[in-house]
């Protein structure tokens, strides 16, 4: 090696000094050029010189490397190069140079258990199923993405819903948790997601994500290291700091050994590391880890609007418009005026326009005229949406009983029948009154004046089991 040196400095001196240091005619100037080029070519292709080494590259060949990584290998650990995780999953501008990776590191990668994992995955099946969850996954995980660069966090953490939901928006497990990051209801407020009857803010995917990256690196702040915020995640902190407590260690590895966790949370850090591994060397085991995305735009209606009405009169997909728009349980904005829809970049100026046209109807209603003994809670049952939706459809309805004669409006969820209540037979004539006293109940009333219950109410124009207020009138029989 030593006198390849030294033969391509004599040939790059000699080089220079041709084409420098000795004084050329003009025709000759071109020559001595070109020269200089071939003898600095052949002393890079064929001597084998070229940039000093990276201090922090990989020495094997890759020969070598395979070897060591293949999960036919012997008993070499498995190890991940730095920069395996392509930074060009982040497409939208060219990033810096990924850290070092916070999850494929040997402490995790040599574990039987993730080398189980990897195993699967890199099986038929496996390869089968991580395509399926990347198709799943292809209108969210680019601003899962983003979102993780934005908040500086590892990007090894948009493998997160692979396992929690199999990227899938809509997806509730056996406990309720909901969403890509299966949030449960108890976890939401700190983070400002909300859940209304007609809308889930743990299927949206932007508030969702935001909200999951930012629980996440608030137990990895608490807890100092991805494992075990992990663990936290899913067994919630409060558990696995009395799992700490009795094993005396906060070693993730070391509290799975000795049971102090679920086999669930024993098996969910390496899922996530094991599918890390594999979809960071995609190339290597053939799958294709690039979706595309849709390119989409926040609008703000400033009215209820229903996505239904929108892909019908502009020629937006009505399923991709749905997908953007998971949280809105109906299809239907609430109506809170500052409420944004994400919409087709493609389709934005369409829909822009219509929201803009004052003369058009952008949601669909029934209208109903209220008959003698109609409540609130059966037109609710019948129409499949809740009293609150009808009450905020119809200002002024709060906190009062339905007049007979009124017209009220019902938004459109599904198509049903009109409404047509079933009468209860009135044994015999309420033409007597009771003034509610302390302590009265609609049951109570009804025993008093030995009717029953549903002709109590019916009579009153009431739910069953609806609250009575002090001073209140009621129809009643008169006793004899």
């Amino acid at each position: 090696m030593l006198s390849k040196m030294r033969k391509a400095l004599c040939i790059l001196s000699l080089a220079g000094i041709t084409a420098a240091g000795l004084p050329a005619e003009p025709a000759q100037e071109g020559l001595s050029s070109f020269l200089l080029y071939v003898m600095q070519l052949y002393a890079i292709q064929h001597l084998q010189l070229g940039p000093a080494p990276d201090a922090d590259a990989q020495t094997a060949p890759d020969a070598e490397w395979q070897r060591e990584t293949t999960l036919q290998g012997s008993s070499r650990p498995l190890r991940s190069a730095p920069g395996d995780f392509d930074p060009s999953m982040f497409a939208y501008r060219a990033p810096p140079p990924p850290p070092p990776s916070a999850l494929l590191i040997p402490e995790h990668l040599d574990r039987a258990l993730t080398r189980y994992y990897i195993e699967r995955r890199v099986s038929p099946n496996g390869v089968a199923w991580m395509q399926s969850v990347i198709r799943n996954g292809h209108t969210f995980i680019p601003f899962v993405k983003q979102e993780i660069e934005r908040q500086g966090l590892p990007p090894e953490l948009v493998f997160v819903p692979f396992i929690e939901s199999d990227y899938i928006g809509t997806a509730v497990s056996r406990s309720g948790a909901t969403g890509l990051w299966q949030f449960m209801m108890n976890s939401i407020d700190p983070f400002g997601l909300r859940v209304t009857d007609t809308m889930d803010e743990r299927r949206d995917f932007r508030r969702a994500t935001t909200a999951a990256l930012q629980k996440l690196n608030g137990h990895y702040q608490n807890f100092g290291c991805w494992a075990l915020a992990f663990a936290a995640y899913n067994m919630g902190p409060n558990g696995l700091r009395r799992a700490i407590q009795r094993a005396g260690t906060n070693d993730y590895w070391e509290l799975a050994a000795r049971g102090e966790i679920s086999r669930e949370t024993t098996r969910f850090v390496p899922r996530i590391v094991a599918t890390a591994y594999v979809l960071s060397n995609s190339r290597r085991f053939g799958i294709d880890w690039w979706p595309e995305g849709i390119d989409w735009t926040p609008i703000v209606p400033g009215r209820p609007v229903s996505l239904d009405v929108i892909a019908a009169q502009t020629g937006t997909d009505r399923n991709v418009l749905r997908r953007l728009n998971l949280e809105l349980l109906h299809g239907i904005t609430p109506a809170d005026p500052r409420r944004e829809i994400v919409v087709p970049t493609a389709q934005a100026q369409a829909i822009a326009g219509l929201l803009a046209r004052d003369d058009m109807a952008l949601i669909r209603y029934h209208r109903y005229r209220v008959q003698p003994g109609d409540t609130l809670y059966a037109l609710s049952r019948h129409y499949g949406i809740s009293v609150a939706a009808i009450e905020q459809h119809n200002p002024g309805l709060q906190n009062r009983h339905l007049r007979i004669g009124e017209t009220i409006i019902i938004p459109i969820l599904t198509e049903v029948e009109p409404f047509a209540r079933q009468a209860v037979a009135l044994s015999r004539p309420f033409n007597g009154t009771h003034i509610v006293s302390q302590g009265d109940t609609l049951w109570a009333i009804s025993r008093l004046y030995n009717v029953s219950l549903q002709e109590l109410a019916a009579a009153n124009n009431m739910e069953i089991n609806q609250t009575l207020s002090i001073g209140r009138t009621l129809r009643v029989p008169i006793i004899e």
